[in-house]
């Protein structure tokens, strides 16, 4: 991976989109990330990601200089490698923090917005502003953001293609934390390390569940959930869960990923 890399801690792993100077997401990044995201999904030392720009800048957008020349058939073959790689990101099985440090726009937002959660720092500035340059979002922006904060809020951010600031973006549900700019990281990691000894299989039967389920219908969500459900019951961490919740109380059990 050229522009991409893994650093795993713990348990927790720390995946780093470096490209000087913005992050600009080229398709050469777009490969990285799906790369990672395949490692991340197969390694079992990994039990939670947090997804990490630097901290200047999290990522400016998609490289607007080689999408310049692209005509319309080009942009009908490279578009699959735009959404793919941030679904590759969301499609992640354990938790995804995306840990957000100065811009997140346009791409560099959807990015975050495939991410379970994002930490944002104080003075960091999100966004959708693609219009701006007579586009629209093309990986995921219009679809993530819609669910993530209402179709109307979701509306106005991408029509306009207005900057969000921090407070504001907590206060909509577009970030689910906001912190001083030096421990973005640290908070990132300190919380994504609780799920280092958690029931692995069970996180990942209800992020199915969530996610999949959002997706559908009620009746769809709800069968989705009765089968991942019965799932789980398959695993030894259920065995070891239930056996020390009958014989030592809640939250005294240890989990294996099995």
């Amino acid at each position: 991976m050229e522009f991409v890399s893994i650093d795993v801690t713990d348990g927790v792993a720390v995946l780093r989109l470096d490209r000087p100077k913005m992050n600009a997401i080229s398709i050469q990044v777009q490969a990285d990330l799906r790369e990672a995201a395949a490692e991340l999904t197969e390694r079992d030392d990994v039990r939670a990601v947090v997804l990490w720009g630097g901290e200047r800048v999290f990522a400016a957008g998609n490289d607007v200089k080689e999408m310049a020349d692209l005509s319309y058939s080009d942009m009908v073959k490279v578009s699959a490698s735009v959404s793919s790689a941030t679904t590759a990101i969301a499609r992640i099985p354990k938790p995804v923090v995306a840990a957000v440090n100065g811009y997140a726009l346009g791409g560099g937002c959807e990015l975050a917005l495939a991410a379970d959660l994002r930490f944002a720092a104080e003075d960091a500035v999100l966004g959708q502003p693609e219009v701006l340059l007579g586009i629209i979002p093309g990986a995921g922006g219009t679809q993530r953001l819609a669910r993530l904060v209402g179709t109307a809020k979701a509306k106005d951010i991408i029509f306009t293609g207005r900057f969000v600031k921090a407070d504001e973006a907590l206060s909509i549900g577009l970030v689910d934390r906001v912190v001083p700019a030096d421990r973005v990281l640290e908070e990132s990691v300190a919380y994504a390390a609780q799920f280092s000894g958690a029931a692995a299989l069970a996180i990942r039967a209800a992020k199915e569940c969530i996610d999949r389920g959002s997706e559908v219908d009620l009746d769809t969500g709800l069968e989705i959930e009765r089968q991942q459900f019965a799932g789980v019951f398959a695993t030894e961490d259920r065995t070891r869960g239930i056996t020390s919740f009958v014989e030592n109380g809640p939250g005294k059990a240890t989990f294996v990923g099995r």
